[in-house]
This record gives structure tokens, C-alpha cells and sequence, in this order.
């Protein structure tokens, strides 16, 4: 299982459509766009997960790809410096 870091979203993006999208390259383990807590839209930002293969061949038809006008970022999530799990 991979989990790969969406970027550069719209604010109007919704998990159903991000899922969708990536369902054409396989099946979706999990989908979580990031939202502003007060207006609930999309920060720009989220994370999927999938199998590897299914991650690799995403990440080749959608990185660069525009969505609602604004070219997505896909690639594997890395993690941040300096940051542990609690």
C-alpha cells in the first residue's frame, strides 16, 4: 500500500471527484483532502492510498494533469523533517 500526496487542489474539490479521477488508474484504498475547519473547502491539499502499482501508474497519467484549472501535483508522500509520530 502506497499513499501518495495530492497537490496545488482548488478550493471546490471534493473527495468524490478526486476519487473518481484516481479510480481510473485502480482501486482507492482511502481518500482524505484536507479542509478548512470553519468554510469546510479543500485547502489544496490531501492524500490517497492504493496498491503500488496502481500508485506508480497514477502518478505517470496525473502529475502535471490540470484539474479545474489548476495543473495537480501527485507523488509519493514523503515524510516531513522533523516530525514523529505521537
Amino acid at each position: 500500500m502506497k499513499k501518495l500526496f495530492i497537490g496545488n487542489l482548488p478550493a471546490s474539490a471534493s473527495e468524490e471527484a478526486i476519487q473518481a479521477l484516481f479510480s481510473e488508474f485502480g482501486t482507492v484504498r482511502s481518500c482524505k483532502l484536507v479542509t478548512d475547519v470553519f468554510s469546510g473547502q479543500c485547502k489544496g491539499f490531501g492524500f490517497i492510498e492504493m496498491e503500488g502499482h496502481e500508485a506508480r501508474a497514477a502518478i505517470a497519467g496525473l502529475n502535471g494533469k490540470d484539474f479545474n484549472g489548476k495543473p495537480m501535483k501527485v507523488n509519493f508522500e514523503s515524510p516531513r523533517p522533523g516530525r514523529r509520530g505521537r
